[in-house]
């Protein structure tokens, strides 16, 4: 055989039979093998060791009537499996009553092909459900492409809306990185060391808390210039109109919700509401806007509230220089069960290397590409 042959065959679809007998087996083998590649499985342990160890199969014939675990029982199994979910199987019996038929349907075969089979018959029903199979993942992945655009397009208006809110608070936009990434390692470490946070943080609403983050301050873009950007303490009646930013930036995104008629708030605009709306709650109560305590406080609320405040405190403000890191440090460690949740304290003080690592690389890549900008 030479190398365009084979070539040739590694290009043919490949196609699972299973039957436990050899004649069976020699039968639908000559009737495949010049139009498709063939592989063999006497039983049902094999064909499942097979089909999950190839990712080449594209489809499986299956005998119904076998020793050990029948065509039935070895259906279900790859139908359980993720990995070997998808793969058209048809079954190929002797076995003719309408129930089984019916059975192997509703188990998920795609066909049910009763012996003494006819070659183009065979033939046929295959090229028919391979054809559909192809069309099937063919929309699956025009579908994942389209909600992969969406969510790019989603993720790149969050960070532009939240950029225009930091850059109006006399930030560069850096904050928003540094925080996100500052969410989303202490969400992880929570996970892992506090058992009771395992169902919320999973890589799921981890992503969600990553992706929301950026949103905490954009109610700030209704705050006067005059309040936001002073260099000196706010005066009482100057601090009540700040504290209103948490909620404008709540009733924006409530806003939006309803504005585009959704009638149950997704799991992204619920996070992203919390976050904007409970970040400057205090653990003890004594935060705003709504003096919430405790467990009452949004765990996504709690967990931005600590990574903002340490940004909050090594970053260089309009009223204050930076503090080190082993002073914001010290600062956090304070105000463990007054301003936060314990065991995000505890969880920070584990890993509050991290957080400095985080903050020196997005900060040295920000004073690289301001360099860069001046040097143009």
């Amino acid at each position: 055989m030479n190398k365009i042959e084979v070539t040739m065959l590694a290009k043919k679809t490949c196609i699972l039979i299973v039957d436990d007998v050899a004649q069976n087996l020699e039968i639908l083998g000559s009737i495949l093998k010049d139009s498709y590649s063939v592989r063999i499985a006497m039983n049902g342990k094999k064909a499942i060791e097979i089909a999950q160890a190839s990712t080449d199969i594209e489809m499986i014939l299956m005998d119904v009537m076998m020793p050990d675990q029948d065509g039935f029982e070895v259906c279900r199994k790859l139908k359980e499996n993720p990995a070997t979910r998808k793969i058209p199987i048809i079954f190929v019996t002797s076995m003719t009553d309408v129930d089984d038929e019916t059975h192997g349907f509703s188990i998920g075969g795609v066909d049910y092909i009763t012996k003494p089979i006819s070659p183009p018959i065979v033939l046929s029903r295959i090229k028919t459900h391979l054809s559909l199979h192809n069309q099937q993942r063919l929309l699956e992945k025009m579908v994942q492409d389209r909600t992969e655009e969406l969510l790019q397009t989603r993720d790149i208006t969050i960070f532009t809306l939240a950029s225009l809110a930091e850059l109006r608070d006399n930030e560069t936009g850096d904050h928003i990185k540094r925080t996100q990434y500052y969410v989303k390692a202490i969400s992880k470490k929570l996970a892992e060391i506090f058992p009771e946070f395992t169902p919320f943080l999973d890589e799921e609403n981890i992503d969600l808390l990553y992706k929301s983050a950026p949103l905490h301050d954009a109610g700030k873009v209704g705050i006067r210039d005059s309040i936001l950007l002073k260099p000196g303490k706010l005066t009482a009646e100057e601090f009540t109109i700040m504290k209103t930013h948490t909620t404008i930036g709540r009733d924006a995104i409530v806003r939006g919700a309803t504005e585009m008629g959704l009638e149950k708030v997704s799991s992204f605009l619920q996070t992203a509401r919390d976050i904007a709306y409970s970040h400057h709650e205090k653990w003890d109560g004594s935060g705003y806007p709504e003096n919430l305590s405790g467990e009452s406080i949004p765990l996504s609320g709690r967990i931005m509230a600590l990574c903002d405040v340490y940004d909050a405190l090594i970053s260089k403000r309009v009223y204050k220089p930076p503090f080190p890191h082993e002073k914001a440090v010290q600062i956090i460690r304070e105000g463990s069960g007054t301003h936060f949740d314990p065991r995000i304290v505890e969880t920070f003080m584990r890993m509050e290397k991290e957080f400095l690592n985080i903050a020196f690389y997005y900060t040295t890549l920000a004073e690289e590409r301001e360099n860069l900008k001046k040097s143009l």
